[in-house]
């Protein structure tokens, strides 16, 4: 608990980076920890969408970087551009680190796995929201590489409840399926519905 109260206090403390050889740096040091290609769109949705740099700082970052060759252009497997670190950029993220303090470079990484771990949630899991004349089903598949894990429909009476239910599910489905699980294993006949007193 205390941990996380620290890590609150530590990104409120930390606003977006606009200066362009800081960002340089986190970014070079992304790379380095993550240590594979990160898709194009997947590094701008980390840096930028999660306020960690300036759009206009991350642009220009970019361009240098490229042009310098500290990251280099790759092809993920599935056909999509992605940055790769080059000699220069695996230099900079030894070399530079200690220029850009650790709260940034705990933020960013940070952010990465967590942005990881939700598109393999969303790669495990689907939720799919189905109208009815009153309410809405919460439709959760589980998938396996044959069979889905699980398959179910949940109720909520409006689209507001059904998408809190969704994103609840998907902070941790693996937990969700196991705790059903439980339940299912550890649910018992409930004795008080036979009235027995007068026998």
């Amino acid at each position: 608990m205390q941990d996380e109260n620290l890590l609150k206090m530590s990104e409120m403390a930390t606003p977006p980076v606009m200066e362009t050889h800081t960002a340089s740096i986190l970014i070079c040091y992304l790379l380095y920890r993550i240590d594979r290609p990160i898709e194009k769109a997947h590094l701008y949705d980390i840096a930028v969408s999660s306020d960690i740099i300036n759009y206009f700082f991350y642009q220009e970052s970019m361009a240098y970087l490229e042009k310098n060759g500290s990251i280099e252009t790759t092809v993920t497997s599935d056909g999509k551009p992605a940055y790769t670190l080059g000699e220069k950029g695996i230099q900079c993220a030894k070399e530079l680190r200690d220029c850009v303090s650790k709260c940034y470079r705990d933020k960013m990484v940070l952010c990465a796995l967590r942005y990881f771990a939700r598109l393999k949630r969303e790669n495990e899991v689907k939720i799919e929201y189905i109208p009815l004349k009153h309410g809405y089903y919460v439709h959760v598949r589980c998938l396996d590489v044959q069979d889905d894990l699980l398959d179910m429909k949940l109720y909520a009476p409006d689209l507001t409840q059904a998408k809190y239910l969704g994103e609840q599910i998907m902070l941790n489905p693996a937990g969700f399926y196991g705790k059903i699980l439980d339940a299912a294993f550890q649910n018992q006949e409930d004795k008080s519905d036979y009235d027995l007193t007068d026998n």
